[in-house]
């Protein structure tokens, strides 16, 4: 059986504006526009996924961006923070940049040990950059972020919940076991760089409202479809109600919720983005599954209109 998920895979938010998502993620933070593509379950929408150079599991952040989109509101049953890991000694360049590029910045604090810098993005969605030096991860070169400050990955989820008992036992499901207590944030782990969970309790919060600025679901890594099966299997074999396997093209996935509300995916290593671009290529058109090759013409007429400019900007 499936002892143990392998960490965080990817994070999947919503936001309003495409073109600004593209511009904050690319442009401000330096991550590359890996794959741009569609929300397979409505194709009038684009969905973006960035990160590292070949977009790695466990280093991708992905978007829903959905024009007009309300904005969400942060409370209990959501991921209310996504921490990316940044090499030690280069945070006070992000808050210098962040500055410049007009970006609010919510707090600089240290938690459990390590300097964090709390900001939001255009959609008010909360991102903590923290200071990881073991992060050996190699970072997209391909922006105007040095390598010795550039984003590596994923580094935590924070999930707010008015209790923690039946999170914290799905989580133990997974393989997830409490390592350390700071404030209010308790942490989980798997191992020290495999992306932390960790859990705010505030029983007098109110439920959030999953909209623009908010995070849609978190998805933990499995290497292939059989250990997927697996975990299909330990899940019902536990009364979790799961979905069947969907194909994402660059991944496959099986969703359920934790009992506080926040929904989870257990999503495969591979076969990973590679399959339908070069590396050199990655992020620069839009893909289709091709299931929906047929009606290419009806989308790209539906999407909104975007530029690559913040997204391509080669380092010479």
């Amino acid at each position: 059986m499936a002892h143990q998920v392998n960490g965080l895979h990817h994070v999947t938010a919503i936001a309003s504006d495409p073109q600004a998502n593209i511009d904050f993620y690319a442009g401000v933070l330096g991550l590359r526009l890996v794959k741009q593509t569609v929300n397979f379950d409505d194709p009038t929408n684009y969905h973006f996924y960035y990160g590292s150079g070949e977009g790695g599991p466990g280093t991708i952040l992905t978007f829903f961006p959905w024009p007009g989109a309300a904005r969400g509101r942060l409370g209990a049953g959501q991921t209310t923070a996504t921490g990316l890991s940044i090499p030690a000694g280069s945070l006070e360049y992000w808050a210098d940049r962040l500055k410049s590029n007009r970006v609010d910045v919510i707090v600089q604090e240290v938690r459990f040990g390590a300097q964090v810098l709390s900001l939001t993005d255009p959609d008010g969605m909360v991102l903590d950059l923290i200071e990881a030096g073991d992060d050996q991860r190699l970072p997209w070169t391909g922006s105007d972020v040095s390598i010795d400050k550039a984003i590596r990955g994923l580094h935590h989820v924070t999930l707010t919940e008015t209790s923690a008992d039946q999170t914290v036992a799905t989580l133990e499901t997974l393989g997830y076991r409490r390592i350390d207590e700071d404030g209010n944030h308790v942490r989980y782990a798997i191992d020290a760089d495999a992306g932390y969970v960790d859990i705010i309790v505030d029983a007098a919060a109110s439920v959030g409202r999953v909209a623009a600025g908010s995070v849609h679901h978190i998805a933990f890594r499995t290497p292939d479809d059989a250990a997927q099966s697996q975990w299909l299997t330990t899940l019902r074999e536990v009364d979790v109600d799961v979905s069947d396997v969907r194909d994402r093209q660059y991944f496959n996935s099986i969703y359920f919720r934790e009992p506080g509300g926040v929904l989870f995916e257990i999503a495969t290593d591979s076969p990973g983005f590679l399959t339908d671009e070069t590396f050199e290529a990655l992020g620069t058109e839009l893909r289709l599954p091709p299931w929906y090759e047929p009606y290419r013409s009806r989308i790209n007429a539906a999407l909104p209109t975007i530029d690559l400019r913040k997204a391509t900007l080669a380092r010479v």
